[in-house]
């Protein structure tokens, strides 16, 4: 199956269940997707908040192994530092694949260079090419307690390091907008091989329902009793400013497809990533059974534009950001008028409310415009740069 695919991927085994979350919780079905997209060789490092609590609710857990007793390997940091928990996974992982490399080539006389080439070369891409790693791996498990040397029983142990391993730092909004930020900023600055994903609920939902820096313009949040005045901070557009980021902003209630595009192409970056995916929660105020249709008018009202930005197409000569969503079909007032946290600040004040509804329809046509002028930017090696101006003479000097 093309796991490229929404039915691909759906035939694919999830390894999160029964997470006690809300119901209707936005965010589970972007975990369950990662699961059966990546799950048996994901490590993950979960930012305290709502993700943390329904993730780890011991005794119990949602995350869960295959037929082969294979699983995502999950942990739980702090809400400040929890991008740095998760660099370090990544350093960590690299780390024992050096070391396993250098000792499979300090054995490469006993094992065979046939043995030793295939699995120092690349996995090949995709679920056929991990089964043939862990096919060669197994084999050369088989062979090492032969071998009278300490390099392999080491070697042995740190094996399972040549089958590709995945590294996401997940949270919620609350961490990567605000508390986290600095740590998520410099992760995302380093360059290394790493995944991030923001579960955006535009609210700090697990500890009460105070504004974040997510929070939409207009919304009645905690801090924000009569609707939050500033517009909501762009996190994938400070991103993209950095050039090697692959960046991309799903809703799952809207295009599915465009959703899991996004993963498989994050995934296969070689840099870091980050996927920033609209989550419908209970603090929006409304019946979560409609997270769909509601995902779909935060989309079509251009409050939730959909895009990914990928540097490989730069590099390609095409423009790094490209668009999901057309221009809005749909007045921001319809998206609005259908969640209790923008119905309250027309209760408490209708003409300021009314205010805000023109400073937010104005925002995403601002928002809109500087999107569609970056997608058609080209920024590949053969973009020529633009020319100096030319010196003033003398004269103009004078």
């Amino acid at each position: 199956a093309d796991a490229g695919s929404i039915k691909g991927c759906q035939l694919l085994q999830p390894l999160f269940e029964y997470s006690g979350a809300c119901a209707g919780c936005g965010e589970t079905p972007y975990l369950k997707l990662l699961t059966q997209l990546l799950g048996d060789r994901l490590l993950v490092a979960n930012a305290t908040g709502c993700s943390s609590i329904y993730g780890g609710n011991l005794p119990t857990t949602p995350w869960t192994v295959n037929r082969e007793g294979r699983g995502p390997a999950w942990a739980n940091s702090l809400f400040e530092d929890n991008a740095e928990f998760g660099l370090g996974l990544a350093a960590g992982v690299d780390a024992h694949l050096r070391l396993a490399r250098v000792l499979i080539e300090r054995l490469q006389g006993r094992l065979g260079d046939m043995m030793v080439g295939a699995l120092l070369a690349s996995a090949q891409p995709g679920e056929a090419g991990i089964r043939d790693r862990r096919a060669q791996v197994a084999a050369l498990r088989a062979m090492l307690p032969s071998i009278d040397d300490p390099d392999a029983g080491r070697l042995h142990a740190l094996a399972d390091y040549f089958v590709p391993k995945s590294v996401w730092v997940i949270g919620g909004d609350g961490w990567a907008y605000d508390i986290g930020f600095g740590g998520l900023d410099h992760v995302l600055a380093t360059g290394r091989k790493i995944n991030v994903l923001v579960l955006d609920t535009e609210v700090y939902s697990n500890t009460g329902g105070q504004q974040s820096k997510a929070t939409p313009l207009g919304a009645v949040a905690k801090f924000a009793a009569a609707g939050k005045e500033i517009p909501k901070k762009d996190l994938g557009l400070m991103a993209m400013t950095y050039g090697h980021i692959y960046v991309a902003r799903v809703a799952m209630g809207a295009k599915d497809a465009q959703t899991v595009r996004a993963f498989v192409e994050a995934e296969a970056h070689p840099g870091p990533s980050l996927i920033i995916a609209y989550s419908p929660c209970i603090a929006h105020g409304y019946d979560l059974a409609f997270s769909g249709q509601q995902s779909k008018l935060a989309v079509d009202s251009g409050q939730w534009p959909l895009y990914r930005f990928d540097p490989a197409r730069g590099a390609m000569g095409e423009p790094p950001l490209q668009l999901d969503t057309d221009h809005p079909t749909v007045s921001p007032v319809t998206y609005m008028r259908n969640e209790a946290r923008f119905r309250m600040a027309e209760m408490v004040d209708p003409a300021r409310f009314k205010q805000l509804l023109a400073k937010a329809a104005s925002h995403a046509a601002h928002r809109g415009a500087i999107y569609r002028q970056l997608a058609g930017i080209k920024v590949g090696a053969d973009v020529q740069p633009v020319p100096p101006a030319p010196e003033p003479s003398p004269a103009a000097k004078e």
